[in-house]
């Protein structure tokens, strides 16, 4: 049954593809009466809309044509939030009919991450450019393949957090720029090690707990659970599962990680130089998790081949931390450290690379994105290290070419886990 699901599945893609395959190689101008031209707005459907979804409705350069949600209330909110803007929007249960409609440009992921590698992908593979929300992807498995549809069919891709471009950089005070220049000025020496914890300005978020004792309820009316759940292993419903708190859960997220790691990892990943590579190990300090429920940890250490190390203090064992370490020198919060005349002598060093940091003009002009499909999955794959150590409870070895691990099979059957027909990737 699962094979005949899946074969459904393909066949509806390639299908519906292949209908529209003439209007996706001309300018959208050309159609006719209702489409604008590339100059303009571009369309964009929502898939998800809860609150991150809607949260997202107004950015600029852009039009919502379509909205998507297993929830019919989710959908109704939506709707109603979009006011007069609002008239004429599609809407939709099931994102494999949002991805094939002509008249959308982008399509934003914005549900759970155990569905963001597959809708992103079958996105990419419909001639849709991409806005995910993070972490890019549930499991690393899911972002190789997603790299290669991205690009197999030259989509342009956008991953939802961007602090290595723009905003404050939480404690550090500052955006990441400066802290970029200074990791390149060579001032703080080499290797470096970067330390993640609430005293240095990163709350781990562990009230993304999930629990234990969950009793069967019978499922809403307005909500597809079947859907809801899609690759993740059937569970019976409980309301504690899904919407705002499905992050305590190993099947939909990864706990505070999840939640906020690829947040806070993305920027270090791209002052540190790391955006083509992976650590080499991870070791990790914590009680036992349970195989459903995401639990706290105390410590998980990311180490590169050269050295260089991030450090997730999640118990703040280390008031003293500095946020940044070398052999040279320190940079704790509020971009204060103990080298001397520190921004009179950054000043003599240059700025990092400008980036593409608009995302309407990279579509338009088709041009990669600041965080993308390769450096983004970079970042995810460190979140994903990581649940993967937790979840087994032990150190592991990583080949950050292969991108497996090494000589554990119970880490690498993590990679690709499997999913529940007729869903895949």
């Amino acid at each position: 049954m699962a094979k005949q699901n899946s074969d459904s599945r393909r066949a509806f893609l390639k299908n519906s593809l292949g209908a529209l395959a003439a209007f996706t190689i001309v300018p959208r101008h050309v159609l006719g009466r209702g489409y604008l031209a590339p100059s303009d707005q571009l369309t964009k459907a929502v898939i998800g809309t809860g609150s991150m979804g809607r949260g997202h409705f107004g950015y600029a350069g852009t039009r919502v044509v379509a909205l998507c949600d297993v929830d019919s209330s989710h959908l109704k909110l939506a709707v109603d939030q979009l006011g007069e803007k609002g008239k004429g929007v599609k809407t939709f249960s099931d994102y494999r009919e949002v991805i094939t409609l002509p008249e959308v440009d982008i399509v934003h992921v914005a549900t759970p991450p155990h569905w963001h590698g597959i809708i992103a992908a079958d996105a990419a593979r419909a001639g849709k450019d991409i806005w995910c929300e993070k972490p890019m992807t549930a499991t690393i498995g899911e972002g190789k393949r997603l790299v290669e549809a991205v690009q197999q069919h030259g989509r342009i891709f956008r991953l939802n957090t961007w602090f290595r471009f723009e905003d404050r950089f939480y404690g550090m005070g500052t955006t990441v720029k400066p802290i970029k220049k200074l990791v390149d000025s060579g001032l703080l020496g080499w290797p470096l090690k970067v330390t993640v914890s609430k005293h240095t300005g990163f709350d781990w978020k562990f009230y993304w707990i999930g629990k234990t004792n969950l009793e069967a309820m019978p499922v809403p009316k307005e909500l597809n659970y079947d859907m809801w759940l899609g690759p993740a292993p059937y569970r019976p419903y409980n309301p504690h599962r899904v919407h705002q708190t499905f992050r305590g859960y190993w099947d939909y997220d990864g706990g505070g990680l999840g939640d906020m790691g690829q947040h806070y990892l993305d920027p270090i990943q791209y002052f540190l130089g790391k955006d083509d590579t992976s650590p080499v190990s991870v070791e990790v300090d914590a009680p036992q998790q349970h195989p459903d429920a995401v639990g706290t940890w105390r410590r998980i250490t990311y180490t590169y081949a050269d050295g260089c190390q991030i450090i997730l203090d999640g118990d703040g064992a280390d008031e003293k931390a500095a946020y940044i370490e070398g052999p040279k020198g320190k940079l704790y919060p509020g971009f204060r450290s103990d080298i001397p005349d520190l921004e009179k002598k950054l000043a003599a060093f240059p700025d990092p690379a400008p980036q593409q940091t608009d995302f309407v003009d990279a579509v338009k002009r088709r041009r990669k994105f600041a965080l993308n499909e390769e450096n983004g999955h970079r970042s995810a794959t460190l979140v994903n290290m990581g649940k993967v150590a937790l979840r087994l409870n032990r150190s592991l070895k990583f080949d950050p070419v292969k991108q497996e691990f090494i000589d554990d099979a119970g880490a690498n059957a993590l990679i690709y886990q499997p999913m529940r027909g007729p869903w895949t990737i």
